[in-house]
């Protein structure tokens, strides 16, 4: 599934986020760059987002920004590279899966709090493949995309699964929990 929202990014946005990430990933291989040198005006404006790499389907590397803080293009290239050399999950991609790694590219629209009362109202308000979730208690953050909904589509899985990331147990819930919502614009190089 790819989750979609369009709003300020022009109709080639994919093609030349995707472009910009790859080149990026292949300069610090050492392989010369065939684009990402897209200079148009949006790219400059602050743009938050997640570079996914993924190869033979499985997860190989994520790594993003929840708050736009520099140009969208410096924000893609520094994410691909950080996704495919720095991730603490996995090993530095090589040059050998350089072109066998698919590449995903999600724009993130700016978090916006969700008020609750309690989990049940939580869990009630989430709109599955459609919300990025940003979750905070006791000092610790954890966030998924929109498309981890594609995996966990029940909302008490989604945020259980969620509370572990954040090093929390799977059913904690207390007054300090928080959470903030936002949307994608995601673009994936074809399979």
């Amino acid at each position: 599934m790819t989750v979609t929202n369009t709003e300020g990014l022009p109709a080639d946005a994919g093609p030349v986020l995707l472009d910009l990430a790859r080149a990026a990933i292949g300069e610090k291989l050492g392989r010369t760059a065939t684009g990402g040198a897209a200079s148009d005006d949006w790219l400059r404006q602050p743009g938050a987002c997640f570079v996914t790499l993924r190869l033979a389907g499985d997860l190989r590397g994520c790594i993003g920004s929840l708050i736009a803080h520099r140009g969208l293009s410096d924000d893609v290239r520094s994410n691909a590279r950080a996704a495919a050399f720095e991730d603490p999950r996995f090993h530095p991609l090589s040059m050998a899966e350089f072109d066998l790694v698919r590449i995903e590219v999600s724009v993130l629209s700016a978090p916006r709090p969700m008020p609750f009362t309690d989990r049940a109202d939580a869990l009630a308000q989430l709109r599955p493949g459609v919300d990025g979730v940003i979750l905070t208690a006791r000092g610790r953050r954890a966030t998924f995309l929109p498309q981890v909904w594609d995996e966990l589509p029940e909302p008490a899985t989604f945020i259980g699964h969620l509370l572990r990331k954040a090093g929390l147990p799977g059913d904690y819930w207390g007054p300090d929990v928080r959470i903030e919502r936002y949307a994608v614009t995601a673009y994936e190089e074809p399979r």
